[in-house]
């Protein structure tokens, strides 16, 4: 039997109280050991459950909870939690693993955890250090992979000796992935260069890669029953003005599902999911019923799940699919229905019988069951009690406005859908915000955004709520954000922080090679630290570096922040760089405009080691 599962959840801290009895402490930040019980009652805590398992009996399902930093075991006949243990810093993903057992990872503390189910309780197996940002985990019950963002790799892991076996590099940001019944090929999307791609497991080798043209946000993967095809949502960005007219049309941002084959390379298959005025967003969660004659997709954006029989489903190749949905998918009831969850629906499991899916829903701290012949959720089962504390209920309110794609023009993207996970994306986008159009500016990060005044790429952003309001009725073309969800969104993108960074050691201690790039970049000469100083790595000035459009509206470019700039897949107010490498030796050259030195080849890999510390 095939396991997946894949999750991407924004990184954000939020104060958990009630665990174990422990003062509020902030998430990715366990209040006890991973092995010692929380009690399952009379807690007010947001778990915020991303992704979830399910019993092959369906007595059981064990929910990965992002906010609270849990597991959540829980009787789905009697329909309590039955057990919870804090696991990990920010635990994203999960899959069975044997007859009553299951693996997460973690993703802020790099780990990889097992546990078992005995008598009702959670026992942990196992603890392993895996590597930075784990998120996908895929496994045919006996290999186990998980996808490594933060360095571009796949880890392979030996549960009996509880270690890494081998890594191996894919490419950017491997963050789902799925393997086929024989263990033999891994499909992994790499979001941050727009492509899926397909491994052989024994050799570590790229078989192919299918490009995905404009390509953002690649959702789970799933491959078919008879190992053919993997089927996975994504989003398609086109660089065309934000107007009415192009959103509506779908030339902005779109969602899709597609499907390519495992068994060699060929052009991919694909349908639109968007309807013209209800619009479908951020497309992530997907499964296929156990007889194959349903797929279904989470909307995490519009707080709904999309039904389609899968047999019948009129997939494009090369010219297609069209900017809309097939008319023939509206025309027919049975072939396309949506069915309303609220919240934030996210990882997804077929239940025991092919009628049945299960949901967890990341805002509603809950998971629901849906009976697809009736369509509509049949039960709901909450994972706690809601906290009291004002400011933790005013960022989860935050929360929901930024994954919310209703607030857009016909529900067609959310703030998320530009800032995957309160960071950036793999595309230089024309956002409207300054009023110019086909100036395309690639995606800041929000990680630390309340702190680096001014905003937007060229600083004409004094006032943050300003820039925030700015974003609904410019970028979005929605309808003006009332105050107090501007002040809810600020409190929420004030938690967003950094995971840990894979280029400094454990005590923040630099290599030589690294230690050696700080002196440079501290240099007059060298020039960095003119520009990039402070706690921030920013001085909040404009300035004019020659790389200036001929369209845009100001002059000059805010100096961005380079903490955690090794996460970007590109560089520059446009994205014409895509390694530091690139903007060292072509476009922010220090003899051109920091202070003329002229640095070798090993004082530049000196730099670019630095900077990856940032």
């Amino acid at each position: 039997m095939r396991i997946t599962a894949s999750c991407s959840i924004v990184a954000c801290t939020l104060s958990v109280a009630g665990l174990n009895g422990t003062e509020p402490t902030e998430v990715g930040k366990s209040p006890v050991s991973a092995e010692q019980q929380v009690p399952a009652k009379e807690r007010q805590a947001f778990r915020g459950p991303v992704d979830l398992v399910l019993a092959k009996d369906g007595s059981w399902a064990a929910t990965a909870n992002e906010l609270s930093g849990t597991v959540s075991l829980i009787d789905l006949s009697k329909g309590r939690i039955e057990d919870e243990h804090v696991c990990g810093e920010k635990p994203g993903c999960i899959v069975p693993f044997g007859d009553r057992g299951f693996l997460v990872t973690c993703r802020d503390s790099g780990e990889l955890v097992h546990y078992r189910i005995d008598s009702r309780r959670l026992r942990e197996v196992a603890r392993i250090h895996v590597g930075y940002e784990p998120l996908g985990i895929a496994s045919n019950g006996k290999q186990v992979f998980v996808g490594l963002q933060a360095t571009g790799e796949i880890a392979e892991i030996n549960l009996d000796d509880q270690r890494v076996t081998r890594k191996f590099p894919v490419g950017v940001w491997p963050r789902y992935l799925d393997i086929s019944e024989d263990g033999q090929r891994l499909a992994v999307g790499l979001s941050g260069q727009s492509c899926i791609a397909v491994v052989d497991t024994t050799s570590a080798e790229i078989l192919y890669e299918e490009p995905l043209s404009g390509g953002i946000n690649i959702g789970h993967l799933r491959i078919s029953a008879d190992g053919s095809q993997v089927y996975f949502p994504w989003m398609i960005y086109r660089s065309n003005p934000i107007t009415d007219f192009d959103i509506q049309r779908g030339w902005v941002l779109a969602s899709r599902i597609a499907r390519i084959r495992m068994d060699g390379p060929a052009y991919r298959e694909a349908i639109s999911l968007d309807v013209p005025r209800k619009a479908v967003a951020d497309p992530f969660g997907l499964t296929i019923t156990t007889d194959e004659t349903r797929l279904v997709v989470s909307s995490s954006g519009t707080h709904e799940l999309l039904v389609y029989r899968l047999p019948d489903l009129p997939f494009q190749g090369a010219g297609g699919p069209g900017d809309l949905i097939d008319p023939r998918l509206l025309k027919d009831p049975d072939l396309f229905f949506r069915i309303e969850l609220g919240g934030r629906p996210m990882g997804m499991e077929n239940g025991a019988d092919a009628d049945t899916v299960w949901v967890a829903n990341h805002l509603r701290d809950s998971i629901q069951q849906i009976r697809l012949s009736e369509r509509r959720v049949v039960q709901e089962i909450s994972l706690g009690s809601t906290p009291e504390d004002e400011t933790q209920k005013q960022v989860h309110q935050g929360m929901a406005i930024f994954y919310d794609a209703q607030r857009s023009l016909d529900q067609w993207y959310s703030c998320h859908s530009c800032h995957l996970d309160g960071g950036t994306n793999a595309k230089a986008m024309d956002t409207w915000n300054d009023g110019s159009e086909l100036t395309t500016k690639t995606v800041l990060p929000l990680t630390g955004v309340t702190e680096t005044g001014p905003w937007t790429w060229h600083g004409w952003q004094q006032d943050l709520d300003a820039s925030l309001a700015n974003s609904f009725v410019s970028t979005m073309q929605g309808p003006p954000a009332p105050p107090e969800d501007i002040a809810a969104l600020r409190a929420y993108l004030s938690t967003l922080r950094l995971p840990a960074n894979p280029f400094v050691g454990a005590d923040g201690e630099l290599d030589e090679s690294a230690a050696r790039g700080k002196m440079l970049f501290e240099r007059e000469d060298v020039g960095c630290s003119q520009c990039h100083s402070g706690e921030r790595f920013t001085d909040g000035l404009i300035h004019d570096v020659g790389l200036a459009g001929e369209r845009d509206q100001y002059e000059g470019y805010n100096t961005p922040s380079l903490r955690g700039v090794y996460r970007k897949p590109r560089l520059l107010h446009d994205g014409r760089a895509k390694t530091l490498q690139d903007v060292l030796l072509e476009w922010h050259r220090p003899q051109d405009i920091g202070g003329g030195a002229e640095l070798s080849e090993q004082e530049l890999a000196d730099l670019v080691a630095y900077l990856k510390t940032l």
